[in-house]
């Protein structure tokens, strides 16, 4: 028995092995099943360094449902503090090609069951590679190559939580 959204109670259904995922099936995109939710930090889920309001909640909850993945070069240093207690995984990366070393941290999670967050020219390819990218154009707003990486635009990260909470918003956003 997989994991699989329930259109007629509004729930998601749980797997027999106890897996976290969300899946869904939108018309014309396909089958999604996702697992792991990838997410830049500085810019999507901070500004200035500090967690956006809501953003603890939100991960938290969606932690229930996706293994949540924080990606960043943590250029105010205060990721590990931001996250505390928030039950997510932080991978910092540096030096050259940080788009390069995000997608392929998204492709060694399997890219398909992937949903990725972020704003910055290091996002888009870990954006288009995702079986769902959503770039957030917040306050810090974001870069076009990111934008046309993207599957969906969201004008917050609140947006995009939203919408992986609410499937039947990824349904009207993606179908064709």
């Amino acid at each position: 028995m997989e994991a699989l959204f329930d259109f007629r109670h509004e729930k998601w259904v749980t797997s027999i092995w106890g897996l976290s995922l969300l899946q869904v099936r939108i018309p014309g995109f396909g089958s999604v099943r996702l697992e792991h939710l990838v997410s830049d930090f500085t810019g999507t889920l901070a500004m200035d360094g500090q967690l956006l309001p809501r953003s603890r909640v939100m991960l938290t909850k969606l932690s229930k449902s996706l293994t949540i993945h924080v990606l960043t070069s943590d250029l105010l240093g205060t990721v590990h503090e931001e996250l505390k207690g928030v039950p997510c995984l932080i991978h910092i990366v540096s030096g050259p090609g940080l788009d390069e070393k995000k997608q392929a941290y998204v492709r060694k999670l399997g890219a398909r069951n992937v949903v990725a967050l972020g704003n910055g020219m290091n996002d888009r390819k870990m954006l288009s590679s995702a079986r769902i990218g959503i770039v957030v154009m917040g306050n810090e707003g974001c870069s076009c190559e990111a934008l046309l990486a993207a599957d969906i635009q969201v004008s917050s990260v609140e947006d995009a939580f939203d919408l992986l909470l609410n499937p039947k918003r990824l349904v009207a956003t993606l179908q064709y």
